[in-house]
């Protein structure tokens, strides 16, 4: 049994160590070929640069635009994620703690909305998002955005409320709290790692997002785009003209923010995915 257990534990970390090199090799590359000139990425892609150019990055900054890709981004994802956090932590909540005639329904309609492909649904979100007159703005994209994440989210955070004990809200109640209050006073912090958690999730998930933009945000407003679509103009529109170390550090400047914010909350995401295990 020992001998058994031995032998899947080395290839379970087998497994991890090529998943890993998988996933940091192509970053690392990335990076290091937004300091080399187009010769060196062509002679050998796999050596070190020659020197450190800045250069590439100064391109893609102002010559690309990747800053204003960026601040358009930072603006849509956070009011994005902020709207999807605090409607779908107050739907989950309902779900999960009280009853009503079609809860489990309603429920079950939120996470369908996870197996629908959001390639399918493009067209008539294109038809619904002009006839309302926000084609072509962030605004239209935000909403777009916080509809796109309500299943994953409210499946998420219900499962969340639902391990959380209910003594302290029937204790609230009693003390004459309003379930408003109890909700943003109470329960809400006792559910902080698993908010925590799926609010990097859906950063991560609408930072990555390109179908919705290309659809929403034609190229008649190169202004608005987010850095999805600078990033497919960047690599599309050069021609045989290709500034391959401005993309390259175009593209770091795209995963250099996903990887901080990773980073920095790598603590509360994993508390937030075991916290329901162990209650």
């Amino acid at each position: 049994m020992r001998r058994d257990r031995s032998v899947l534990s080395g290839l379970s970390h087998g497994a991890l160590v090529i998943w890993s090199i998988t996933v940091i090799l192509p970053i690392l590359w990335t990076f290091l070929s937004s300091f080399k000139t187009n010769t060196e990425i062509f002679g050998d892609p796999l050596a070190l640069p020659g020197a450190i150019r800045f250069d590439s990055w100064g391109r893609a900054w102002e010559t690309a635009h990747v800053g204003r890709y960026l601040l358009n981004s930072v603006l849509v994802v956070g009011l994005g994620t902020a709207g999807t956090m605090v409607l779908g932590a107050m739907a989950a909540y309902v779900l999960a703690r009280f009853r009503f005639p079609g809860n489990r329904l309603i429920y079950l309609m939120f996470v369908s909305g996870m197996v629908f492909p959001v390639f399918l649904a493009l067209v008539p979100l294109f038809f619904v998002v002009k006839n309302v007159g926000l084609l072509d703005t962030h605004t239209g994209l935000i909403l777009v955005y916080i509809a796109y994440s309500l299943p994953f989210t409210v499946f998420f955070i219900a499962a969340f409320f639902r391990t959380l004990p209910t003594e302290v809200a029937e204790a609230a109640l009693m003390d004459g709290a309003s379930d408003t209050r109890t909700f943003f006073q109470v329960m809400v912090p006792m559910a902080k790692p698993g908010l925590i958690s799926i609010t990097i999730f859906n950063v991560i998930g609408q930072w990555n997002q390109y179908l919705l933009p290309i659809v929403l945000l034609s190229g008649s407003v190169e202004d608005k785009w987010v850095i999805t679509q600078g990033i497919a103009n960047i690599s599309t529109s050069a021609g045989y003209q290709a500034d391959w170390p401005g993309l390259f550090a175009a593209l770091s400047m795209t995963i250099i923010p996903v990887v901080v914010v990773y980073v920095v909350f790598q603590r509360q995401i994993q508390a937030g995915l075991t916290a329901g295990a162990l209650k």
